[in-house]
C-alpha cells in the first residue's frame, strides 16, 4: 500500500467465508453489503433466516451455556418459545406454526444427545492467515472425538447446523469453502488434528460428512486467497474513487435466477429482470408436518 513505510509487511485482507463468497457470487451485492455508506436499503427479513437464527441460538445455549441439569426437553421448549421472533413470516399464524415446527426439529435432533457431553468449542471464533489474507469465521460447534486412526489420541470435527429445506450430501460438505476455512482455523487455534466436516441437517435429522486431506484443503485455501486478492484489489479502487461508470465496471451485477433471493433485488434493475423479488417467507417448506409429541 502507498501509505505504508518501506519494508513493512503488506496489510492482510481480512475476510470471512461469507464475505468471500458474496464477492464471488455478485460484486454489486458485495459493494452494497460491505462498502456503501450508508448501506442501501435491504428488503424485508427472511423467515427462513429467522428459523435458522433461533435454532442456532438455542443449540448454542444447550451445548455451550447450560449445565447438564438444564439440558431437558422442557428447557428446550421454553427457550425456543422465549427466543422466537416473527420477522419475515407472512402472518402470526405462520409464525406460530413455524415456532412449533422448529421446536420439533430441535427436540428430534437432541433426542439421543448426552446431556453431559461438552464440545471443545461452541460458537467458537477461528482464524488463520495466508501470505496476503486473514481468514476467519465462527464455528457452530467443534467436537473432540477419539481419533479414527486408533492412535489413542483425539481429533477435532467441525459441525455446522443447517435448517434449510434442501437435504444435504457429502459433496455439499466437501465443497464448502466455509467448512474448509474452519478446519484450517481450528487446527491453528487448538493445535489438534482436524480433517472431518459435518453438516447437521435438522429438518431431516441427517448428517452429511466429508473428510479433507492436505490436497483438498490446499485447493480451498488457494481459492479463498484468490477471491481475497480480487476483492482487495476492487476495494482499493473503490477507496481511490470511482466514477459512476467505473463503479459498475469494478463491481458489476451478475444477474441469475437466484437474484429473487437477494436482499437488494428491489434496487437492482438487472436483478429484477433476472428474477422477481421473492416473498420473505418463500424459503420455508410449508409441506413439512408439525410433530410436537415431545414438547410440553
Amino acid at each position: 500500500m502507498d501509505d505504508m513505510l518501506p519494508g513493512m509487511p503488506a496489510r492482510l485482507f481480512v475476510a470471512t467465508p461469507t464475505k468471500l463468497l458474496t464477492f464471488a457470487d455478485c460484486k454489486r451485492r458485495y459493494r452494497y453489503t460491505y462498502l456503501e455508506t450508508p448501506r442501501p436499503p435491504k428488503g424485508p427479513p427472511w423467515a427462513a433466516n429467522t428459523v435458522g437464527a433461533v435454532v442456532h441460538e438455542v443449540l448454542a445455549d444447550f451445548y455451550g451455556r447450560w449445565p447438564a441439569s438444564r439440558r431437558t426437553p422442557d428447557e428446550v421448549v421454553a427457550k425456543m418459545r422465549s427466543s422466537w421472533r416473527s420477522e419475515g413470516f407472512r402472518d402470526e399464524v405462520q409464525s406460530m406454526d413455524w415456532r412449533e415446527r422448529s421446536t420439533s426439529m430441535v427436540l428430534g435432533y437432541l433426542r439421543d444427545s448426552d446431556p453431559y457431553y461438552e464440545p471443545r468449542g461452541v460458537e467458537r471464533n477461528v482464524a488463520f492467515t495466508t501470505e496476503r489474507a486473514s481468514l476467519r469465521g465462527r464455528v457452530d460447534r467443534i467436537d473432540e472425538r477419539p481419533a479414527r486412526d486408533r492412535s489413542g489420541g483425539t481429533e477435532l470435527v467441525i459441525v455446522d447446523y443447517k435448517t434449510g429445506r434442501r437435504p444435504l450430501t457429502p459433496e455439499d460438505a466437501r465443497s464448502s469453502l466455509a467448512l474448509a476455512v474452519y478446519v484450517l482455523g481450528a487446527r491453528r487455534l487448538l493445535h489438534k488434528p482436524c480433517t472431518r466436516v459435518e453438516l447437521h441437517h435438522l429438518p431431516t435429522n441427517t448428517v452429511a460428512a466429508a473428510d479433507h486431506d492436505d490436497t483438498s484443503l490446499g485447493r480451498h485455501r488457494d481459492r479463498a486467497e484468490s477471491i481475497a486478492d480480487d476483492a482487495a484489489a476492487a476495494e482499493a479502487r473503490w477507496h481511490e474513487g470511482l466514477s459512476p461508470a467505473q463503479v459498475d465496471e469494478v463491481f458489476p451485477p451478475e444477474p441469475s435466477p437466484m437474484c429473487g433471493w437477494c436482499d437488494f433485488v428491489r434496487i437492482c434493475p438487472q436483478g429484477r429482470r433476472a428474477a422477481p423479488p421473492r416473498d420473505s417467507w418463500a424459503g420455508l417448506d410449508d409441506s413439512a408436518p408439525v410433530a410436537m409429541d415431545d414438547a410440553s
